[in-house]
């Protein structure tokens, strides 16, 4: 590597974490409500709040990766994340929007769509049943030895399936739910979730677990992406 590339390299990386900072501080503004922003359509809120849900599920990735080896991995900050998944994954999203609105609105339609709640509730008990085991083990204050390959495990089953099951419900299922609903109807359900979600958090609820979020990624050791950029391929 010549000094040029290296002397690249150090500033990119230096400026990584800055810059990444400066993105989530200006993306906290533009929530709902927020002086001159869009309308954030209802199909849009589900899947930017599945945005929020993947940088859990990365966190225990590495997490998973973490107690495999010998580090030290921040029971605490787990902790966290696994309190997040459960008030905005689970109570939230999953409880109050998806199986109380969309998946009886999906059971009503032909084709192999309507087959999804199913599956996709078992889904979510199955997650709630996990949840519970890693805020379980993270309530301890710290990760024992003992705990370290079953958490892991817990976790990446975890992420393996809702990888799965978050792909399908954007991909299949808000897509046929969508198109099952005129655009006065969609605009009702938009209006109708944010009503939701400030009875539910007092607050916008999305821009507050963005917060959160950043601050576990941050206290894990996360927070710079420049971090998670693929090598060149070899051969």
């Amino acid at each position: 590597m010549d000094i040029m590339d290296q002397s690249r390299r150090s500033f990119l990386h230096a400026g990584s974490a800055g810059a990444v900072a400066a993105a989530g501080l200006a993306l906290a503004g533009c929530g709902k409500g927020a002086g001159g922003e869009k309308d954030v359509g209802a199909v849009e809120d589900l899947m930017r709040e599945h945005g929020v849900l993947r940088r859990a599920l990365f966190a225990y990735t590495e997490a998973a990766t973490g107690l495999r080896g010998a580090a030290t991995v921040d029971a605490g900050a787990l902790k966290r994340a696994a309190t997040l998944f459960r008030t905005f994954g689970e109570d939230y999203h999953e409880r109050l929007l998806e199986e109380a609105h969309i998946f009886p609105a999906i059971r009503k339609l032909q084709g192999p769509v309507a087959a999804y709640p199913d599956v996709l509730t078992a889904q979510h008990q199955r997650g709630r049943e996990i949840t519970d085991y890693i805020l379980g083990v993270t309530g301890k204050g710290a990760i024992g030895s003992a705990d370290r390959e079953p958490m892991a495990r817990a976790m990446e089953t975890l992420v393996r399936m809702y990888r799965a099951h978050a792909a399908h419900e954007d991909t299949v299922v808000f897509t046929a739910w969508k198109q099952a609903l005129s655009g006065h109807e969609l605009d009702e359900m938009g209006d109708k979730f944010e009503e939701i979600e400030h009875q539910q958090f007092g607050k916008d609820g999305f821009d507050d677990a963005v917060h959160q979020i950043a601050d576990i990624e941050q206290a894990l050791g996360l927070a710079d992406i420049a971090r998670f950029t693929a090598p060149p391929p070899l051969g």
